[in-house]
């Protein structure tokens, strides 16, 4: 541990969240590109979340330093910062089911934004902080992009109709998002770049502990939940690998800046399925058809979906504009079913489908 400079064509940087299911690329690039990667995480001594990105960085030019840090620690993260001239915080919770919105969604995604980026503040050496916000942050339900421009998703669009009562993990988004530019206002010694990744698909770097609600959706695909047909819900998607490289060029590209959309795909969850099809549709129930709406809304409170969620979301499909990111940051995108496939295959042989 400790501080760490730059030296030659390497340059320090901090990843939090970095035990995470985008960190994880993540991490693996910087490594790749020769940098110095200080990751804070809850337990530098669980063997289990580190040894993972310690076997990344041994076969890799980079390096990796862990520091202790935690979210909702003031000044936790000033010791890893310390000598980074980039901040990538990813750091904030994937769950969509809560008991507790405030303190399960909302305060680690804000109070942590606030921490980290107050770190920066603190830190001289410090020049860029590329936060991961969301898509969320610009829609809250499929309903939403009958009210903007084009009916399309773009950056200059705000999430306005989530709260803690309704998509409370949008609603924390959101208020993340918008905390981190509060911050990045009030100073101009570094720059702020944020990236909107949509719907986040693809197979893990740690599969043992991949915790995202990604899996979640594509285990249903495959165990059997939806034998019987999937809802009609419009998914804006993007492979991990390709929003890793899209973090490192939202850190380094010299005309970065703002809000990024980082999607490649508009489809449904059939659209899912459909990439499946091919390769894993004779072993696996993936559904076939498409559940009517007003069967869904019968069932839905059954499954945990309020009847308004089903109401502005089945049956609605979802577009992202992507052309400020693809021509801004350079980034071309993996098909859907390369995506898919290597999800699906390794959660096979995680078994976990």
């Amino acid at each position: 541990m400790g501080e760490s400079t730059t030296t030659g064509d390497t340059t320090a940087v901090m990843v939090t969240g970095a035990t995470g299911y985008v960190a994880g690329w993540l991490v693996k690039g910087l490594l790749e590109a020769g940098h110095t990667v200080h990751a804070p995480v809850r337990n530098p001594d669980d063997a289990n979340k580190v040894k993972p990105l310690q076997a990344m960085a041994d076969a890799a030019p980079g390096d990796i330093r862990f520091f202790k840090a935690d979210l909702l620690d003031t000044g936790s993260y000033d010791e890893a910062a310390a000598g980074c001239t980039v901040i990538f915080h990813t750091a904030s919770p994937f769950v969509m089911k809560v008991k507790d919105p405030q303190r399960d969604l909302v305060d680690p995604a804000v109070k942590g934004t606030r921490n980290v980026l107050e770190t920066a503040n603190r830190t001289e050496s410090v020049q860029r902080v590329v936060v991961t916000s969301s898509c969320a942050a610009i829609y809250g339900d499929n309903a939403d992009m009958l009210d903007m421009p084009g009916q399309i998703m773009t950056e200059q669009v705000w999430n306005t109709t989530s709260s803690l009562d309704h998509n409370p993990y949008q609603y924390s988004k959101t208020m993340a998002e918008r905390a981190a530019w509060e911050v990045a206002d009030a100073q101009d010694r570094w720059k702020l770049v944020v990236v909107n990744p949509s719907l986040v698909l693809g197979p893990a770097t740690n599969p043992a502990h991949a915790t995202s609600e990604s899996f979640e959706i594509v285990k249903q695909l495959g165990d059997g939940t939806m034998r019987t047909g999937a809802p009609h819900i419009g998914v804006c998607t993007i492979d991990v690998r390709d929003l890793a490289q899209a973090h490192i060029a939202a850190g380094f590209v010299d005309g970065a800046n703002g809000r990024n959309i980082i999607s490649s795909t508009d489809t449904t969850i059939m659209g899912l399925a459909d990439a499946l099809r091919d390769k894993y549709g004779s072993d696996y129930p993936l559904p076939k058809s498409t559940v009517p709406k007003f069967l869904v809304w019968l069932v839905g409170p059954f499954l945990g979906y309020s009847r308004k969620f089903v109401s502005r979301n089945v049956g609605h499909d979802l577009r992202a504009d992507n052309s400020k990111a693809v021509r801004e940051l350079g980034l071309s995108f993996r098909p859907l079913k390369e995506t898919m496939e290597d999800m699906f295959g390794q959660m096979i042989e995680a078994g976990r489908i």
